[in-house]
């Protein structure tokens, strides 16, 4: 049986919280045969369940695929998380304390393959996440299938990158679940809205402390809360409406305020403290900005170049644009009412608005960077169900479009390998050579190989930007060559240290001195320690 048709609750205002009437209901559409029809004879709750199944078996086939740099990394920094000489134990990254929770997580899972299944799970999460939204935005029963079809297929697309498990996709179900925390408490179908607005509070949050820049829940909540105090409701007044707008982002701190002090409270057990968080997630961001801007703005283009490329084709575009001429219709497209889809598509390009602005700020502009649109996507999609008959077959469209997509992606990039060079020969060569007890660092990023390896680095820093930024001129580098803890094996991209932001001059003399080249596997070369050497 189709879901029921719901309304808002009379004597609820658009906040959730108790107030004005919000005026005459307008009674939505009902359902008709066609829409079971149009589903294939499926009820729309069966239709999630194929999507959330579908989601999952896309990611199946990558269970052994090999580590790429940045899932590699920072396994290494979950593993030895504790306190140390660095940020995160012995090791240093920009990225928040619960994002390496996560990792550490799939470390004592086993590594590569429990990461591979806490992506599954993500996947699926997401897509039941999103119909969810859908149900609580759209008044028409497609709605939760189109905002679960969007999610599961933009979960799964190589041209977002979809199969790497980092900070945007682990970010994802938290984002999800406040957004639609934000909108049962907006729409005032729900009971209780200052636990909704805690929760999202809450999920907000935790979406910010796996990756920084996600605080897309907070942007829906702000907006929404905006939209409460521009149309308090039939017999409601502005200064009513704004009180009950700022009781609600009230809560919506409170829960913020409580997850955050417990996932700082327990980082700072673990030796990762407050004001060091702070320079890493905050401060460095803007001065990797600058370096960026400076000294790499030529790749960057090109970085930029495909990223948008890889958007287009994607089929996502096509979803926004519908979004944007049910929008300028002058009848208009989308019912228009305190709690309909207008206000929820401007939800909906809030989102997408501050997610573009993250992306935009990242910098480096990898394809993985646009998992942040999909909760901007998923609204556009639940809105759209409710549009007229010619735009609702435009989402099908470009969901097909975008499915298939999917389906030839995977195909094509099942054999590719991840990282920035072919890794296999170095791994090979150290796993062959390397004994007991020794060390290596690679020069600069791809830390994958040295988790492949087993070999712990003696340099904090296992990433190139964070080098480029925090040891331009290889001071802290050189110290650890010279050093009597110098790694056992040196892997350097090419043949020279030297690589944009960076001035070796003070470390090639010092390689010189205590290091002899052994290998040049694939394009790196590897480089022994003399002590090592020696010691035969």
């Amino acid at each position: 049986m189709d879901a029921p048709d719901r309304q808002p609750r009379s004597g609820t205002d658009v906040a959730g919280l108790r107030g004005p009437t919000a005026g005459p209901r307008r009674a939505p559409p009902r359902p008709r045969r066609g829409v079971r029809r149009a589903l294939g004879g499926l009820p729309p709750r069966a239709w999630i369940v194929v999507a959330a199944v579908l989601a999952a078996a896309v990611r199946l086939p990558f269970l052994g695929r090999a580590l790429s740099s940045d899932e590699g990394g920072l396994l290494m920094v979950a593993a030895q998380w504790r306190p140390g000489t660095s940020l995160y134990g012995d090791y240093w990254v920009d990225r928040p304390p619960l994002l390496i929770a996560l990792f550490r997580v799939a470390d004592a899972g086993g590594g590569t393959v429990a990461l591979r299944l806490l992506g599954i799970a993500v996947a699926v999460t997401c897509v039941l996440l999103a119909g969810w939204i859908g149900r609580l935005v759209a008044q028409r029963p497609t709605g939760p299938v189109y905002a679960a079809a969007t999610a599961a297929v933009f979960v799964s697309t190589p041209l977002f990158d979809a199969q790497e498990i980092d900070g945007e996709l682990l970010a994802l179900p938290f984002l999800l679940a406040g957004t639609g925390c934000v909108l049962a408490a907006f729409s005032g179908r729900a009971g209780h809205p200052a636990r909704w607005w805690v929760a999202a509070g809450a999920l907000g949050a935790a979406a910010a402390l796996v990756k920084q820049n996600m605080i897309d829940v907070a942007v829906v909540a702000a907006t929404a809360l905006v939209l409460t105090v521009l149309r308090p409701g039939a017999g409601g007044t502005r200064r009513a409406a704004l009180g009950r707008a700022a009781r609600a982002g009230g809560w919506f701190a409170l829960g913020a305020l409580l997850v955050t002090a417990v996932v700082l409270g327990v980082a700072d057990l673990l030796g990762t403290g407050p004001a060091p968080l702070w320079n890493a997630l905050v401060e460095f961001r803007f001065h990797a900005a600058q370096v960026i801007a400076s000294s790499a703005a030529n790749t960057n283009d090109t970085r930029l170049t495909h990223l948008l490329g890889a958007f287009a084709l994607s089929g996502a575009p096509l979803l926004v644009l519908l979004l944007l001429a049910a929008l300028l219709r002058r009848r208009g497209d989308l019912p228009d009412s305190p709690t309909g889809p207008r206000h929820a598509a401007v939800l909906a390009l809030a989102a997408l608005g501050w997610e573009a602005v993250g992306i935009a700020g990242g910098g480096s502009f990898w394809w993985h960077y646009q998992i942040a649109l999909i909760t901007g996507l998923v609204l556009v999609a639940a809105v759209l169900a409710d549009a007229g008959p010619r735009l609702r077959r435009g989402v099908r469209i470009s969901l097909v479009f975008a499915a298939v997509v999917v389906a030839v992606g995977t195909v094509v990039s099942h054999g590719r390998v991840p990282g920035p060079g072919a890794d296999a020969g170095v791994i090979h060569f150290l796993r062959t050579h390397a004994r007991p007890g020794d060390t290596g660092v690679v020069a600069f990023g791809d830390p994958a190989i040295l988790r492949a390896t087993g070999l712990s680095s003696p340099y904090p820093q296992l990433w190139s930007l964070p080098v480029r930024v925090r040891d331009p001129h290889l001071r802290a580098f050189t110290r650890v060559l010279s050093g009597p803890d110098r790694p056992t094996w040196l892997v350097v991209f090419g043949a020279k240290l030297e690589t944009w932001g960076v001035d070796a001059t003070t470390a090639v003399p010092v390689l010189r001195q205590h290091y002899t080249r052994v290998a040049t596997p694939g394009g790196f070369t590897i480089y022994e320690a003399d002590s090592a050497l020696a010691r035969g």
